[in-house]
């Protein structure tokens, strides 16, 4: 049963919990499906224009990492047995600011807002980090931190309220596929090849690499990668990789969401990641890979290119994006709170 956490700023709103409620821990992938309905009934009720799917999140549970386990870190909240939230926990080490940041997230469904058990599981999930906190060596100062659409107005005013502040800014861009899209010449030296499977291991390396500059951390763990095999939307024969001799020299990993695409209504591809690596930047290969795979995905049938990027990314993403045609459709925070133990 749930122990209500002694911190002061939840007191009054847990008072408030319905008759009935409990936490109980993840109890294996019986319980993915129950997830999948609350995250996305949430991103409905918000209008948030994502969904996840059964696929996607069993492969995130199914492999546990020091970083995230699904059996150590999700929690079910229930009223008389009945599924009406969860939380999710993990933690990262961050790059350019060098942090360990403890990551907070989770979902109600809309029909159960508004009584304290977004509060309660907020409060579950900073205990339940600051437990496995005191377990950790690390010099590296600690932060919690979380993520939100600015269009979850209920979730950003929970976490403000609770002491969290915005540290970063993110958009999603789209660009219609059916509007020209430039033929950009790769940069001397360089060609794109067919990826065939010895060489996912050492793209994946690319990726990881490429990134270790930018905001922000990533759980680069043998079982992230083994998470990443399993994603439904995991297909190579979309990605557009270029090499430089033997070296992968960027990429545009590439993915069509399916399920999403059925339950919204649309033709999205995402360009999942864009990177290049150091020694290659800024020779205009960036451009030239995103423009192949526009014309990859529209080969596919979609009408629509989407991605994800750092409003304030170092490398000047967001003009590179707004100049091969991409306009900002949907914005995000990333929050962060201090930590104590």
């Amino acid at each position: 049963m749930f122990e209500l956490p002694t911190v002061d700023y939840v007191t009054e709103d847990l008072s408030r919990l319905p008759d009935g409620f409990r936490l109980r821990p993840y109890a294996g992938e019986a319980d993915v499906p129950v997830i999948v309905d609350v995250i996305n009934r949430e991103l409905e009720h918000d209008q948030v224009p994502f969904r996840v799917s059964v696929g996607d999140l069993a492969a995130r549970y199914r492999h546990s990492s020091e970083m995230f386990d699904a059996t150590r870190d999700v929690t079910i909240a229930e009223v008389d047995g009945q599924p009406v939230a969860y939380g999710e926990r993990s933690w990262v080490d961050t790059t350019i600011e060098t942090l360990r940041e403890y990551r907070c997230d989770g979902a109600v469904l809309p029909d159960w807002r508004r009584r304290g058990i977004g509060r309660a599981l907020l409060a579950e999930n900073e205990r339940r980090s600051r437990e496995l906190a005191e377990t950790h060596v690390t010099e590296r100062p600690r932060v919690y931190g979380s993520w939100a659409s600015d269009r979850q107005d209920g979730t950003n005013a929970l976490l403000r309220n609770t002491g969290f502040h915005p540290a970063r800014w993110f958009f999603e861009m789209t660009r219609p596929l059916d509007e020209p899209i430039p033929d950009v010449p790769l940069p001397d030296g360089i060609d794109v090849r067919r990826v065939t499977p010895n060489m996912v291991r050492q793209i994946w390396d690319a990726d990881v690499e490429a990134f270790l500059d930018h905001w922000g951390g990533f759980d680069s763990s043998d079982q992230s990668f083994q998470r990443w095999l399993d994603e439904p939307s995991f297909d190579p024969t979309l990605w557009v990789i270029a090499y430089d001799g033997d070296e992968v020299a960027g990429g545009v990993i590439n993915g069509i969401e399916a399920e999403e695409n059925a339950a919204l209504g649309v033709k999205r591809g995402w360009l999942h990641s864009v990177f290049t690596r150091r020694q290659w930047r800024r020779r205009g290969l960036a451009r030239a890979l995103i423009a192949r795979s526009l014309v990859a995905l529209g080969d596919r049938g979609m009408d629509t290119g989407i991605l994800g990027v750092d409003a304030d990314n170092p490398t000047g993403a967001l003009g590179l994006y707004e100049g091969i045609g991409f306009q900002v459709a949907e914005r995000s925070t990333a929050w962060r709170k201090p930590f104590e133990l």
